[in-house]
């Protein structure tokens, strides 16, 4: 073979080789692409929920956060008693109910009298449950009804049906305080029971200090009566705070003592993602931010914050200035923090329990992500091209 030849096949060989690395490289290249839009990221972009908005055909409400909207979306459903729990009396501490347990004791003014045995004068009759239609049984004077009336009312009743048979009959009565007029105090208290109603325990606060307080932190103590059908709750604080909420306890009432649950959930470009209790204070859209570590700067987009929740009709309705939607909707409200007026607007904003606080990924995020993962490779196998 001639030189000449030699030189040539060289050149062939060389230029065939760099055509094989090049043909790799876009093959690479292309395969990349495609799976770059399976990068990892923190949830669906801005775009995205965007393009789930009913506008769009979607079945989220996307709705941007300005003034009025503040104002029709900041509803705090409130704990606090009806006024059927506030404008209920309380229980006469003396009186008779259903269940109670009474002792009479009879003095008869003769030595051989109806009740008394020979050669005493007095009968004791210990332990006559009030039955549940309020009546109890004494001997000579018949059923006689005992619940709605005080001992001593009830004690003139039995010396009137007695002095028609005996001379001078006297009776005396005692009540059992509380058997028949009871309340169940259960949940976080250090000492869950059934305490009768007494004088001392008429009001809520007061059964609260009965069954030895409250086992939680108080800031975060929820108390719920429950009384037929009906029920009210109201922070432990408040409690103390406003004598409304101290009510009058009725018989068979249920005290419940909880840790509040509410909460809401951080996602997205934060610096956390986790569920957060929500307390007993009001958390705006900043404040929630801030709780999990404020916005990722190499990540968050600050045009993408997003207050994800189930509005009831009468908020939606309000917020979306259409009264002919029905039942609950799904309103993605968003927050532009870079607006001027954008920081207001989220420091106005309340967050509610069960809300979601997502944030975007900025738009450069994800290309930033790609071309890392496309360029990795192409200097992997330049490192190894000069190696040679």
């Amino acid at each position: 073979m001639t030189e000449l030849s030699f030189s040539r096949a060289s050149r062939e060989a060389a230029s065939h080789a760099r055509r094989h690395r090049a043909g790799r490289v876009a093959l690479l290249g292309a395969v990349l692409l495609l799976a770059a839009c399976g990068l990892p990221r923190s949830g669906p972009t801005k775009g995205q929920l965007l393009d789930s908005g009913v506008s769009q055909g979607g079945s989220v409400h996307i709705v941007n956060v300005d003034d009025r909207v503040n104002r029709a979306a900041n509803f705090a459903p409130a704990y606090g008693f009806s006024r059927d729990f506030q404008s209920a009396g309380q229980v006469g501490a003396d009186e008779v109910r259903p269940g109670d347990v009474l002792g009479l004791s009879i003095w008869e003014n003769v030595d051989d009298g109806l009740l008394a045995s020979m050669g005493t004068s007095s009968t004791q009759l210990q332990e006559l449950q009030v039955d549940s239609q309020g009546y109890i049984f004494v001997p000579y004077a018949g059923r006689v009804r005992a619940a709605g009336n005080s001992p001593d009312e009830l004690r003139r009743i039995i010396t009137q049906k007695l002095e028609t048979q005996t001379p001078d009959p006297q009776v005396m009565v005692t009540r059992m305080a509380g058997d028949g007029a009871t309340v169940s105090v259960l949940g976080k208290v250090n000492g869950q029971g059934v305490y009768p109603i007494e004088r001392p325990t008429r009001n809520l606060s007061s059964m609260l200090s009965k069954a030895g307080g409250v086992s939680v932190e108080p800031e975060v103590a929820v108390v719920t009566v429950k009384r037929g059908g009906n029920s009210g709750k109201v922070w432990l604080r408040d409690l103390y705070s406003n004598s409304r909420n101290d009510i009058a306890l009725r018989p068979g009432d249920v005290i419940l003592v909880e840790e509040d649950q509410r909460s809401f959930t951080a996602l997205g470009a934060l610096g956390g993602q986790t569920k957060v209790p929500l307390g007993n204070e009001e958390i705006n859209a900043i404040e929630a931010v801030a709780m999990v570590g404020g916005l990722q700067t190499n990540l968050a987009d600050p045009k993408g914050v997003f207050i994800l929740r189930n509005e009831p009709q009468s908020v939606a309705r309000a917020v979306l200035g259409r009264p002919d939607i029905y039942g609950d909707q799904r309103v993605a409200y968003v927050l532009d923090l870079t607006k001027p007026n954008g920081m207001f607007m989220a420091r106005d904003f309340l967050i509610r329990d069960s809300d979601t606080v997502y944030v975007t990924e900025a738009p450069m995020v994800q290309w930033t992500k790609t071309l890392n993962v496309i360029l990795a490779p192409v200097n992997q196998i330049r490192t190894t091209e000069s190696g040679f």
